[in-house]
């Protein structure tokens, strides 16, 4: 469990410098200037990752029941994850309307995926990774929208174009990854 708590360390960290040091963080782009900064960024990231990976791994081998999910809550993550991925194909596709609407849809995914992996897992280990995801994109949600009203932040007008296509790339990612990935990376079969 250690290995996977600090991977989210790292990686949750560093994904937490605007939130917590936004003005630390800008002293070291103008000091290091931006690809050194992007780069080591980058690695402490990846090094996160990675020990997330692991230690989710090693974690599995021990594990510590802390609820039963009922049936229908399974299944039901299967429709936040769905949700997940269009909000994360439409964090990329531009100009569609449900990033114009919710601003910061790639956080919302992140929400949406961890909160219905809660409801679907009862081991300790998927509290701690799922509850940790939870939190920190709640919390950096809250942050970016302070921050979009304080900077005065104007997201372009999605188009029904742009909202077709972010829907079905993320309607069709999910579908592969749930009918296929998911089994052959996490070893779990979602949908069956």
């Amino acid at each position: 469990m250690s290995v996977l708590i600090l991977g989210l360390v790292l990686f949750l960290g560093a994904h937490s410098l605007r939130i917590f040091a936004d003005g630390w963080r800008a002293r070291q782009i103008a000091r290091l200037g931006e690809k050194k900064w992007k780069g080591l960024y980058s690695l402490v990231a990846v090094a996160g990752f990675v020990l997330i990976c692991w230690g989710f791994a090693l974690a599995r081998h021990h594990p510590v029941p802390l609820y039963t999910p009922l049936p229908w809550l399974v299944r039901l993550n299967a429709l936040f994850t769905l949700v997940a991925f269009v909000l994360l194909a439409a964090a990329r596709v531009p100009r569609n309307g449900i990033k114009a609407r919710l601003h910061h849809p790639q956080v919302l995914a992140v929400k949406t995926w961890a909160f219905g992996h809660l409801l679907a897992t009862g081991m300790l280990h998927d509290m701690v990774l799922f509850g940790a995801f939870l939190l920190w994109a709640v919390v950096l949600f809250a942050a970016s929208r302070r921050r979009d009203r304080r900077e005065g932040t104007v997201y372009p007008p999605g188009t029904a174009k742009g909202t077709i296509i972010a829907i079905v790339i993320g309607v069709v990612a999910w579908a592969v990854f749930a009918f296929w990935l998911h089994a052959l990376l996490i070893g779990v079969k979602p949908v069956m």
